[in-house]
C-alpha cells in the first residue's frame, strides 16, 4: 500500500530524477511548485518503484486527487496501485493534470474506466519565450507602449541575489497585506509559497529578477527551468503605481532568464477573470489542456 508523507528539502534529487524522465511540461511537475504549495490542499508525496506521486487530501468531497505520476516504469502497475489506495479509502481514483500528451496512454491502458473533464482554469499559458522578449508585431503593440513607458522611469532590474532576498521578502508581505481577503485560505496558503520560495531559494536552485526604484524593491519574480525545453514563471509581484511595471518585470526576466529554452510556462489561471484578461493578452502560443480524470 502506499505510504504518504510531507515531502521535504531532502526529497529534492530523488523526485527531480523522476520529474526528469517523464520530462512533463505542466507547471504541477516542479519540485519547487509542490513543496511550495502543499498546504492549498494539504498535498503529500510517496513513491513507488521509480515513480513519484504527489496527492492533495483536503479536497471539498475527501477524495484524494492525484496529479499523473512522473518517472518511468509500468504506467498500468503504479495506477492500478493508486486505485487500490482511493479503493481503501472508500472512495474513486481521481487523477488531475493529464494533458493531451497522456490522454492516448491512458485510453490505451484504462479505456473506458474513467471519465475526463477538461480543467480550463488549470490549463498552463504556454508563450513562446522570443514572444514574450521580442514583444514582435501589431498584437503586442499595446505591451511595447507600457514598457516604453515604463523606462521614462528610473529604475534598475537585476537577477536575485542573496543579498536582495531580505528586501524581496518584506516586498512581497507588505503586497500581501495590502490585498483584500488577505485572511481566506488561499492567500495565506499563497504567502507560505512564497515565503518557502525564499527560504529555500538556493537549495531550490531558483532564478528571481528584482526592478527597484530608487533603491527600492518595485517588482519581484521567481522561476526555474521546468522541462527540456520550458521555463516556469513561479511568482510575479510589482507595486501597480508604477504604469508598466508588470510589462517591464515580464520582458527583464524572460530575457534574463529563459533566453534559450523555446516556451515559457505562466501557470494557470484559476478561472480568476481577472488573471485570465492578463495572460492571454500576452497571446500564449497554445493553452496546455488538462484533464481531470475519475474512475469508476
Amino acid at each position: 500500500m502506499l505510504e504518504f508523507r510531507d515531502i521535504d528539502i531532502s526529497d529534492r534529487e530523488r523526485i527531480c530524477t523522476a520529474l526528469r524522465a517523464s520530462d512533463f511540461r505542466g507547471c504541477e511537475y516542479s519540485f519547487a511548485n509542490n513543496m511550495a504549495w502543499r498546504r492549498l490542499a494539504g498535498s503529500k508525496i510517496a513513491f513507488y518503484k521509480d515513480f513519484y506521486l504527489c496527492c492533495a487530501f483536503e479536497t471539498d468531497d475527501g477524495t484524494p486527487n492525484f496529479i499523473l505520476p512522473a518517472g518511468s516504469g509500468d504506467y498500468s502497475d503504479v495506477i492500478g496501485e493508486m486505485r487500490r489506495f482511493s479503493s481503501s479509502l472508500g472512495k474513486p481514483l481521481v487523477i488531475s493534470g493529464v494533458t493531451e500528451a497522456s490522454m492516448p496512454m491512458m485510453n490505451e491502458l484504462f479505456g473506458g474506466e474513467f471519465t475526463a473533464e477538461a480543467d480550463r482554469g488549470g490549463s498552463d499559458y504556454i508563450y513562446n519565450t522570443a514572444d514574450l522578449i521580442e514583444l514582435p508585431g501589431r498584437k503586442y503593440h499595446a505591451k511595447r507602449n507600457h514598457l516604453a513607458r515604463f523606462n521614462e522611469i528610473g529604475h534598475t532590474f537585476s537577477l536575485m541575489t542573496e543579498n536582495d532576498l531580505d528586501d524581496c521578502l518584506t516586498f512581497a508581505v507588505q503586497n500581501y497585506n495590502s490585498r483584500d481577503g488577505a485572511e481566506s485560505h488561499s492567500f495565506i496558503a499563497e504567502q507560505f509559497a512564497i515565503n518557502t520560495f525564499f527560504s529555500y531559494f538556493s537549495e531550490l536552485r531558483l532564478v528571481g529578477g528584482v526592478i527597484r526604484t530608487d533603491g527600492k524593491v518595485a517588482a519581484i519574480t521567481i522561476g526555474e527551468r521546468l522541462n527540456s525545453d520550458t521555463f516556469c514563471v513561479h511568482i510575479e509581484k510589482a507595486d501597480t503605481s508604477f504604469n508598466g511595471i508588470y510589462a517591464a518585470i515580464n520582458n527583464s526576466f524572460a530575457r534574463s532568464a529563459a533566453a534559450g529554452l523555446k516556451y515559457i510556462n505562466r501557470e494557470e489561471d484559476l478561472d480568476i477573470e481577472g488573471l485570465r484578461r492578463s495572460k492571454l493578452s500576452y497571446h500564449p502560443a497554445f493553452l496546455l489542456t488538462k484533464y481531470t480524470l475519475t474512475f469508476r
